[in-house]
Order: C-alpha cells, then sequence, then structure tokens
C-alpha cells in the first residue's frame, strides 16, 4: 500500500509537520521525512521551541557563544530559533521549487507578548521575514483582534502569512478578508500579488475539549435530553472545521477574488491545526480523516504523523455531511452551549498559553545565560553571599557571641584605663601643687632678701 501521507497530497491535502528541534536538523531526519514525501511543510510555535531548548544540549554551544557576546536572553533565543527555521526551510527548499512556490513552505511566530498590538505586530514580522530571508518562510500571526489588521498590511508588504489561532467561523471571515484586502492593496499601488502565500489555521480538538467538557457539567448538573447531550460529544469541532471549509469554498469562488486570480493570486488554505486527539477515547487520527480535502493542509506533531503514515486511509470527507455539522451547532446552541462563547474563551486562553510558554522559553535561556557568564540567577544573592547554607547558618551564629566578646573587651579595656587615668590626673595635680610651692617659695625668699638687703643700705647711710 502507498504511504498514506503521500496519498493525502494526490487528493489535494498537504500534510506538515507541527515540530522543529535543532536534532531534527543536524540528525538528517527532517531531511529524510522530505525525501521519503511524509511532510511538505513546518510548522513552529513558542511551546515547540521550549520543550526543543529545555529538554536538550543541542542549543548549548551556541547559546553560550551568544552570551559571551552579550546577548540578551530574548536576542539569544531570537538567534537560535532563526537559525533553526533557515536550515528547516532550506530543507525544503526543493518542495517549494518543485511546486512553484505553492508548499514547502517553514512557520516562525511573531512573539505572544504583541497579539493586541497592532503595529508592534507588523514591525515584527517585518523584522522575521527580513532576518530569516527564505522565500519559503511564513510568518505566524495570532487571530487576534489587533491581529487582522496586521495580516492585511503584511500582505500588503509582500509577506508570506500563516494566520494562527482561529476558532471561530466570524473571526475567520475577518481573515480572509483581511487577506484579499493585503492582496488588493498590493495590487492597487502596482505591485505583484502572484509570489504571495497565506494558509488561516484553523484550531480543531481544542473545541472538543472544552465543549466536552461543558456537557459533561451539564450532564453532572442533571440536565434534561441527556442522550442528546451525550451524543454531541466530540461532534463540535468537526463540526466547526466543516463549516469553516464551506466559508473558504464561499469566499474564493466569488468574482473579487476571480479578478486577483487573473494576477496570479493564490486562495489562502485553511490549515487544520491541533489535529491530535486529546481525549483517549477518540481515534488516533480522529480529526485528521474527518477533515481531509483539495486546497487544505494539516500540521501534525510527531505522533499523529506517525500514527497516519502507519494507518491513515485517506479520502475525501471534508465536504461531506455538511448539513449534519449545521445541526450540531443548532444542538449546542439549543443546550446552552454558545460557539460564540466558546471560541472566544479558546482565543484568550489560547493566546495565554503562548506567551506562558514564551516567558518560560525565555527564563530557561536566561538561566543558561547566567550560568555561562557565571551570574547569579535572578533574585539570587551576590557571589560573595552564595556560599553553602550551612557555613552561612554558622556565620550567623556567631557573629552575635563575636559581637558579645567584642563589647565586654571594649569594658574589661575601658575599665582597666580608668584606675589609670585616675592616678595621671592625681600625679599632675601633685606636680603642680609642688610647683606652685616652689614658685611660692622662692618668691617669699625673694621678697625675704630683698628686704634685708634694703636693712642693710639703710645701716651704712646712718652711719
Amino acid at each position: 500500500m502507498a504511504n498514506p501521507l503521500i496519498r493525502l497530497q494526490l487528493l489535494g491535502q498537504s500534510p506538515w509537520h507541527d515540530n522543529i528541534s535543532r536534532r531534527l536538523l543536524t540528525s538528517g531526519a527532517l531531511k529524510k521525512m522530505v525525501a521519503d514525501g511524509d511532510i511538505t511543510g513546518l510548522t513552529s510555535n513558542p511551546t515547540i521551541f521550549e520543550q526543543a531548548i529545555a529538554s536538550s544540549t543541542d542549543y548549548d554551544e551556541d547559546l553560550e557563544r551568544l552570551a559571551r557576546e552579550g546577548k540578551s536572553a530574548e536576542q539569544i533565543f531570537d538567534a537560535l530559533a532563526v537559525a533553526d527555521i533557515r536550515d528547516a526551510a532550506d530543507v525544503l527548499a526543493p518542495v517549494f521549487e518543485r511546486t512553484h512556490g505553492a508548499d514547502g513552505f517553514v512557520s516562525i511566530e511573531v512573539a505572544p507578548k504583541l497579539a493586541n498590538d497592532t503595529p508592534a505586530t507588523i514591525r515584527e514580522a517585518r523584522r522575521l521575514w527580513s532576518a530569516v530571508n527564505r522565500p519559503n518562510l511564513m510568518v505566524k500571526i495570532p487571530a487576534t483582534a489587533a491581529g487582522v489588521p496586521a495580516v492585511e498590511q503584511s500582505i500588503a508588504d509582500g509577506l508570506n502569512i500563516n494566520v494562527t489561532l482561529i476558532f471561530s467561523l466570524k473571526r475567520y471571515e475577518e481573515v480572509m478578508d483581511a487577506y484579499l484586502g493585503g492582496l488588493i492593496r498590493r495590487l492597487e499601488s502596482g505591485q505583484k500579488v502572484d509570489g504571495i502565500a497565506s494558509v488561516a489555521s484553523f484550531f480543531v480538538s481544542r473545541v472538543d475539549t472544552l465543549v466536552d467538557k461543558l456537557i459533561d457539567e451539564r450532564l453532572a448538573a442533571g440536565a434534561e435530553r441527556r442522550d442528546l447531550l451525550q451524543s454531541l460529544k466530540g461532534k463540535a469541532a468537526i463540526a466547526n472545521a466543516k463549516l469553516a471549509y464551506v466559508a473558504f469554498r464561499k469566499k474564493f469562488s466569488t468574482e473579487a477574488f476571480a479578478v486577483l486570480k487573473n494576477h496570479g493570486a493564490r486562495v489562502q488554505r485553511p490549515l487544520w491545526a491541533s489535529t491530535s486527539t486529546k481525549n483517549p477515547a477518540y481515534p488516533e487520527v480522529y480529526y485528521v480523516e474527518a477533515l481531509i480535502g483539495p486546497d487544505t493542509v494539516d500540521t501534525m506533531p510527531p505522533a499523529t504523523l506517525a500514527g497516519y503514515k502507519d494507518h491513515g486511509n485517506p479520502e475525501v470527507r471534508i465536504d461531506g455531511r455538511v448539513d449534519e455539522a449545521r445541526r450540531v451547532m443548532d444542538q449546542l446552541d439549543e443546550a446552552g452551549i454558545r460557539m460564540e462563547d466558546v471560541t472566544r474563551k479558546l482565543e484568550e486562553d489560547g493566546v495565554a498559553a503562548f506567551a506562558k510558554s514564551f516567558d518560560s522559553l525565555i527564563a530557561v535561556v536566561e538561566k543558561r545565560r547566567r550560568q555561562t557568564l557565571g551570574a547569579p540567577a535572578p533574585g539570587a544573592p551576590p557571589a560573595a553571599a552564595a556560599r553553602p547554607a550551612k557555613k552561612a547558618a554558622k556565620r550567623g551564629r556567631k557573629a552575635p557571641r563575636r559581637a558579645g566578646r567584642k563589647r565586654a573587651k571594649k569594658k574589661r579595656a575601658a575599665a582597666a584605663k580608668k584606675p589609670r587615668r585616675a592616678a595621671t590626673r592625681r600625679a599632675r595635680a601633685a606636680r603642680r601643687v609642688r610647683r606652685g610651692a616652689r614658685t611660692a617659695a622662692g618668691k617669699a625668699a625673694a621678697r625675704k632678701s630683698k628686704s634685708a638687703k634694703k636693712a642693710a643700705k639703710r645701716k651704712t647711710r646712718r652711719r
């Protein structure tokens, strides 16, 4: 039997690898996956990089070199990530060339902390595009309210964009409009649109994770129509994605896109993300099988990719049973589970999760950077004080005793000095008395001698 991953491609779906690490590159494993036809693209995110850097020593040599060059933790991570993405893009370059720029892309994400800052996201997308400097790069921008305008501007700038963290159908409409708006602006300014590529990453399994949890809560609370609620478990994610595909087909069948297509514009393909099953009760390739169709991408983590290669059964299913998908959405709404609330929470949680991973990643890099430079970790005492706790405690116990002994010694010395000082004062007083007595006696003798001389003179005159 032919490789199921290659058969996916024959049906119009591109299997991408949702993973990256230095070892994947240096071992030749990624190159082999591409050569075997297993994958035609690659995606990354802060969580993937956190796992790659924190769990291996593969980055240590470059990390230490960058630390000694005076780079900050964020600058070090940026350099490591850019190097990996550039190398991955080179590995996938043959796919990019063979498909004339339609496939073979590698994605790198803007920092999650910029998710709600449109101007900063635009600047960061431009910087990453320039730093990696590969035609088969895609810069990932989250589909937040602030991210969507950044998508339009980045497309107008001529960048390839992977719009990530899409959960709701409403937001997906905004993302497609942003892509088309960027192409129109570019065309109106006299620039080409035939070299622009974009995917819209629509997240799947996370929808079921949250909806199933809400269903369980209602069942536990004694909700009515329990059989119906139970039957809806594991249905929301696929239904949501099927309706997204319907919206995609409708949007890119319009006359507005036909004009752009005449100038070489490509469709913005839906990319099914988060297609690994989170619930062990569901089959390993449950979401992959359900969402196969033309002009789509499925980015799979290592275990899901290996599982599908082993026992996948490719067949176009994305455009089937659409009425059932709509019915699932209606039934969820009747049960009080509003998809608008579900998808809003998922977007917020998704941005927060990537931000947390990014912060954790930077903390790991910062720790290794400080170890390289021999600097204490943030919040640690200075090196002179960073001795074993036992010695520090011992010094702490000794300090009061030493201080007490010093004070006692000073008191004894002061007490010993007091008698000596008193004797000295008395001796000085006695000397003063003696000097005064001698002075007084001398003066008296002098007066007596003077009186005697005067008396002798008087006697001499009488004679």
